[in-house]
């Protein structure tokens, strides 16, 4: 494993006086994809260490993630992430006091190789387990650490009930977050999720994968009224996404296109792009708000989360909207949206606190929609 793929975190390390005695440590590891991930948190919203395995350089070449390649990578690499994870907190396992990892959704060969790894540590020390739904931990970490509308990354409590825009490579989702493990389905995507229709606009234009930040980026140069792409489902009822319609728009510009394509082609392309997955996001959020389902439960933040919330986008104008409906807006730092250790040691420990550790063996999963909770 080479140490440039290594990502040590940062983030309100440890120190004695934010540390209480009496606060509980949790080994948190996630590996549902192609990053493997170890941190250690406690119950008073430190990161005492976190540590990131990068794969994507194994998977550039491809445009993706591939899934074999993935699982082999992580087998490599886990004992290191753990081992570093503790060293970097000056910490042994002794001192951990509950170990959670992610048991689903993901790469299923993937998910086995973190779980297998946190259920020998847990049965060969006697520590409690947790079984982490990856993505519960992401749509908790803004408890954990969120970045206001100010700017500033507090770490501090976004209480509950709050309503959720969780966004990624997988998964598209507006949620009503009441409580851990109380989830209530808004709004999903009936076909693409955003992140997977930006990664293929990136390839289709040769901007590389992962294809998110380049878009985003190009964007900021470009006009984002020189192609007109459509606004699936903006004029329906409703709270669901659709996104395979940009996406085939994407595809027919393209086809039509004198390539190579200049920078200005690029940078108009990508924020026109980008406006129409932005538009289609703002209207979905706004039928959230006024559904009824959310409207009695007044949430008093709107928090988006996951991978596609490095978007500065979308963040802006989920901030805006925040505004006009007299709401807070949160979102993870940047460092905690995509997938990582952290997010699941905290959600780990929101668990623990609850009661929900592991009893009797539990059988990794593919898919495990966070209603199911």
């Amino acid at each position: 494993m080479s140490e440039e793929k290594i990502i040590q975190m940062d983030m309100g390390k440890l120190d004695s006086e934010q540390h209480s005695e009496n606060a509980i440590l949790c080994l948190g590891i996630e590996s549902s994809c192609d990053e493997t991930s170890a941190a250690i948190v406690d119950s008073d919203r430190n990161v005492l260490a976190h540590i990131i395995y990068s794969q994507i350089p194994e998977h550039q070449k491809y445009g993706g993630v591939v899934p074999e390649l993935a699982a082999r990578a992580h087998i490599l690499a886990i004992d290191d992430v753990v081992r570093q994870t503790l060293d970097k907190a000056n910490k042994t396992i002794d001192d951990i006091d509950v170990v959670a990892a992610t048991a689903g959704p993901g790469l299923i060969g993937g998910v086995l190789v973190g779980w297998m790894a946190a259920t020998g540590i847990a049965q060969a020390t006697g520590k409690p387990l947790v079984a982490v739904n990856h993505l519960e931990g992401h749509a908790l970490v803004p408890r954990l650490c969120a970045t206001l509308a100010d700017g500033t990354n507090k770490n501090t409590a976004i209480e509950f009930p709050y309503l959720l825009m969780l966004a990624s490579g997988g998964h598209c989702q507006i949620l009503l977050v009441r409580g851990v493990g109380q989830y209530e389905m808004i709004g999903q995507t009936l076909d693409d999720s955003a992140g997977e229709a930006y990664d293929k606009v990136a390839k289709m234009l040769g901007l590389g994968y992962p294809g998110g930040p380049v878009v985003d980026a190009r964007a900021k140069s470009g006009n984002p009224k020189a192609f007109d792409f459509p606004r699936p489902l903006c004029d329906k009822p409703g709270c669901d996404f659709s996104f395979s319609g940009i996406k085939t728009a994407a595809r027919t510009f393209i086809s039509r296109a004198e390539q190579p394509f200049s920078d200005e082609y690029i940078n108009d392309f990508c924020a026109s792009f980008q406006a129409a997955v932005v538009d289609c996001i703002v209207n979905r959020l706004k039928n959230a708000l006024s559904d009824s389902r959310v409207r009695g439960h007044k949430p008093k933040t709107l928090v988006v989360a996951g991978g596609v919330a490095k978007n500065s986008a979308i963040r802006a104008a989920m901030e805006k909207l925040a505004s006009e409906y007299n709401m807070q807006f949160a979102a993870p730092p940047m460092n905690l949206c995509t997938d990582n250790g952290a997010m699941i040691a905290w959600a780990g420990l929101e668990n623990y606190k609850v009661g929900k550790v592991v009893k009797e063996p539990v059988a990794p999963r593919p898919r495990w929609p966070l209603t199911e909770l």
